[in-house]
């Protein structure tokens, strides 16, 4: 299935963080913290602005982003979890060296 965001909107898939036992105590999956990183699947085409002029996003398919805990609607597509959340929830593009 393929999907694409409308107006400022992004399908981010966010980046699982490889789990660290220390002391054998192994914490279950509802109570780990969700990850801040996600890859950004798709993305709108963009919002329009007063005079009816598209206005372009800076995020595209492809970078790292972090997001906040909380953002965006959590979907499920092909057994994969998935979030749609707007532009504006971006809170940064991680950039490689």
């Amino acid at each position: 299935m393929k999907i694409r965001p409308l107006y400022d909107r992004l399908l981010v898939k966010r980046v699982e963080t490889k789990e660290q036992v220390r002391g054998g105590i192994i914490i279950p999956d509802t109570a780990k913290e969700k990850p801040m990183e996600a890859t950004v699947e798709a993305v709108g085409e963009g919002k329009y602005d007063e005079s009816g002029k598209r206005i372009p996003l800076d995020v595209k398919a492809g970078d790292r982003v972090l997001i906040g805990k909380y953002a965006g609607t959590e979907i499920k597509l092909d057994d994969q979890e998935f979030l749609i959340l707007r532009e504006d929830e971006v809170l940064a593009i991680v950039e490689s060296k």
